[in-house]
């Protein structure tokens, strides 16, 4: 068992480096495209905030991977069959996510975990197995993301656009809408990244101090606070003059290239915290299995360890494969400058949450993609590189489908093999 142990964590660590390399590009891509940071900044920005979001935060997300996904109930006979169907899941979403960043396509990790569940589901208990209901939610989530996003992007692109960057004086324009860009940055990603960030201190002054506060007291709090400070900051910054030989000499956009540098860090934050679940799931309901002899039904505590070897897979494989990835959402879509970068992310941010209150399965690959086309057709229709977008519809399309006939494969050889 320790020998198999050490392979099901060798595959972990194999899509965990994949998920790094493809899906990453989600939070540094268009920064990256438009200059705002290089890709060696863009890298190590990422590395860091990724294996910090997958550490901290990553538990919960993988929890409910590893025990709501498949129906364990439906193994509890048989833990040995959920075994072998998630090292299936595991080398499925490896080998597919692979292939599309060998090819430079941004694709979405949850739906290939997804996929690689309903093949191996199907062959091991039948098509009765699948929660379809699952599946179409995820399809209108696919074409839904993509256009809320481009949406949202193109209206908040088009006011910027209207009344600072084709305003005579763009410098006095921006610095009466810095509180407001300030408060929209900060609201957005403190409402992803602070309530889980503050909830030890919020658990502290209730428990220990004995001061009952509302939960969300101490984030408003803090995110009123941040947005305060920013505002004042970006003030300051706006009168400099720059470095000689600055990369972006424009102000305006020198200013825009802050923001969207500190919104990518947010994005690179709770990817980490949410995506490393793709990778390690499978793992740790493997783990639950050796040390307790059944398949996990209710919540599992994450060992730290497997945390660790999902950040440091994913800080891997962004670091060594990333470069593909990032490219085709930073420059090969449209041109981006700051601006239009910061409201692509802006406009990706926003899409999550909403569709995480409402509850609906959505893809950061889809809803920053949507993003830069909605910037693209603000700024002029054949800017917008189509040729790429075909490649990305394409990828998108087939993920699911893939990664479920891979995983069928591959797992009715290892009942032929194993059982």
């Amino acid at each position: 068992m320790l020998i198999t142990l050490l392979f099901v964590a060798l595959l972990a660590f194999y899509v965990a480096w994949n998920l790094g390399a493809n899906d990453v590009a989600n939070a540094m891509g268009t920064s990256v495209g438009s200059k705002a940071v290089t890709l060696k900044q863009a890298l190590i920005i990422a590395g860091v905030l990724e294996f910090t979001g997958a550490v901290l935060f990553g538990h919960e997300v993988t929890e409910t991977l590893a025990t709501k996904i498949a129906n364990p109930a439906l193994f509890a006979a048989t833990p040995q069959i959920f075994v072998v169907g998630m090292v299936t899941v595991l080398i499925s979403c490896g080998v597919w996510l692979q292939i599309a960043t060998s090819r430079g396509l941004p694709v979405s990790s949850s739906h290939a975990v997804v996929g690689a569940i309903a093949g191996f589901s199907w062959v091991a208990l039948g098509v009765n197995a699948i929660d379809w209901s699952s599946i179409g939610s995820i399809t209108i989530g696919w074409i839904l993301t993509p256009l809320i996003s481009g949406a949202i992007a193109a209206l908040l692109y088009s006011q910027i656009k209207h009344w600072i960057l084709d305003q005579p004086n763009q410098v006095v324009q921006l610095q009466e809408w810095i509180p407001w860009l300030s408060t929209a940055l900060l609201g957005v990603f403190g409402v992803i990244v602070l309530p889980s960030l503050t909830e030890p201190l919020t658990n502290f002054v209730i428990e220990q101090v004995g001061f009952k506060i509302p939960s969300h007291d101490i984030p408003l709090l803090t995110g009123a606070v941040a947005a305060v400070g920013l505002t004042i900051i970006s003030w300051r910054q706006l009168g400099d003059k720059g470095d000689k030989g600055e990369i972006l000499p424009n102000p305006v956009e020198r200013l825009f290239a802050r923001f969207q540098l500190l919104s990518a860090c947010f994005v690179a934050f709770a990817h980490g915290s949410n995506d490393v679940g793709n990778a390690i799931a499978p793992l740790a309901a493997i783990v639950y299995i050796n040390r307790t002899g059944s398949v996990p039904t209710d919540g599992i505590t994450i060992p730290l360890w497997i945390l660790i070897l999902g950040g440091a897979g994913i800080v891997g494989g962004l670091a060594v494969w990333g470069k593909k990835v990032i490219a085709t959402i930073g420059e090969n879509i449209i041109a981006l400058q700051p601006s239009g970068g910061f409201c692509a992310e802006l406009a990706t941010a926003t899409t999550i949450l909403i569709a995480s209150r409402l509850g609906l399965p959505v893809s950061t690959s889809h809803a920053l993609v949507g993003g830069v086309v909605g910037i693209g057709l603000v700024q002029n229709l054949n800017s917008i590189k189509f040729q790429t977008l075909k490649g990305i519809a394409a990828a998108w399309l087939i993920t699911i489908p893939v990664s479920a006939a891979l995983s069928a494969a591959i797992f009715s050889i290892a009942q032929i093999i194993f059982f």
